[in-house]
């Protein structure tokens, strides 16, 4: 089997690693791809907006599914353009990855399928925006309606930070076009969780939950980013509260997907708030985690890659897409994975080395930012686990 991954980072790094774990025989092509992924994969250099050329590159290489990590290119339609070329490809086409690229057309879904989230209004006008924070206790959250690489959310603590924020989204343009539109929402109390589902579109199979950590800085101090770390598993994904969020979310959201004439077919990512009312969606993402998948794949047992297969190659594999996805994937009984990103107190990052910081961990260093030294390559992101039996390096 020969199958395309479209990106160059950590999440693709772990991606690569375990199909390769998955099928030993597996030829693996990486468009860009990074020096990690070189070990696992022949690495093409073509940008990931480069549509027609990756496309191209999937004809000559008779690849026989694609793997998309990034959203851009999903919000780009670059399912689209394969599947138009009748190319098998493991993601959401441009109008369904919405749920993930505006944050309007998620709000809207979710309001008008009933699904637990927090209030908000939305607005393109400075002026209004600033009006109706008076609709809302602080803290409250001002949030991009477009995507901003995880940084376009401000909690802002008071009246004064949130118009500061309204400026600078709506009158500064700080996040370009993703800005020209924002949400005023409430604050929601608890705890975050990040739950990925894999789905054809109508059936949807639950993977391990796991948490990440947002905010810059210790102490949950400095601004969102896209994440600056993750574990798993997570003890607050209790067997409940995983019920919950398939019947009363995930399941949901994929029916009004349905109903509005978008089917979601790929990875659906539900980033939650579990407050006292039980779980609520904080987000949708259209594409796996970055940096969750790093600290996730290496606790998978069974095969990640007869998922993606069953649902790229829809119906020209229906039988193993029944068989498939009516079972759930197994996970590594005991142990743990995390993955994250070291900075000094300037700001800078730590290179960290790609070996285990204990003897008794075992090492899998995803490549995310890799830069070479002169004792060898160090990356600024890297993912143990503490069971040396769930990974083997």
């Amino acid at each position: 089997m020969r199958v395309l991954i479209i990106g160059g980072g950590g999440r693709e790094h772990a991606l690569a690693w375990k199909l390769c774990r998955d099928d030993p025989n597996l030829e693996l092509i990486a468009a860009p791809g990074n020096p990690g992924i070189a070990a696992l994969a022949r690495c093409v250099p073509i940008a990931v907006d480069k549509h027609k050329e990756l496309a191209h590159l999937a004809e000559d290489e008779f690849v026989d599914l694609t793997l998309v990590g990034p959203e851009l290119p999903l919000e780009a339609g670059i399912v689209n353009l394969f599947q138009s070329r009748g190319l098998p490809i493991f993601g959401p086409t441009r109008e369904a990855a919405r749920i993930e690229t505006s944050k309007r057309f998620a709000k809207d879904l979710m309001v008008k399928a009933g699904i637990p989230t927090a209030r908000a209004s939305q607005h393109s006008d400075s002026r209004d925006a600033k009006a109706a924070l008076a609709e809302f206790a602080s803290p409250v959250v001002v949030k991009a309606s477009g995507l901003a690489a995880g940084k376009g959310v401000v909690v802002a603590q008071s009246t004064a930070e949130a118009e500061r924020a309204i400026d600078a989204m709506l009158s500064d343009r700080v996040f370009g076009n993703a800005g020209r539109e924002i949400l005023i929402e409430e604050f929601m109390e608890g705890e975050e969780l990040s739950i990925f589902a894999i789905t054809d579109g109508h059936q949807a199979i639950p993977l391990l939950a796991a948490q990440d950590h947002k905010r810059l800085l210790q102490g949950d101090f400095g601004p969102n980013t896209g994440g600056m770390g993750a574990y798993a598993p997570t003890s607050l994904a209790t067997s409940d509260v995983v019920s919950r969020v398939m019947s009363e979310i995930i399941r949901p959201a994929l029916a009004a997907m349905r109903e509005a004439g978008y089917p979601f077919k790929g990875l659906l990512y539900a980033g939650l708030m579990i407050t006292d009312d039980g779980p609520k969606v904080v987000e949708f993402n259209c594409r796996f985690g970055d940096p969750e998948t790093q600290a996730l794949v290496p606790l998978m047992d069974s095969s990640l890659l007869e998922l993606i297969a069953a649902v790229a190659c829809g119906l020209i594999v229906l039988p193993m897409r029944l068989r498939v996805l009516g079972k759930s994937p197994s996970w590594q009984d005991a142990g743990g994975a995390c993955s994250g990103y070291l900075l000094e107190e300037d700001g800078t990052a730590v290179l960290l080395p790609l070996r285990p910081p204990r003897s008794d961990q075992v090492a899998v260093g995803k490549h995310s930012i890799t830069s070479h030294r002169a004792d060898g390559p160090a990356a600024t992101s890297a993912s143990y686990s503490r069971n040396p039996f769930a990974i083997q390096a």
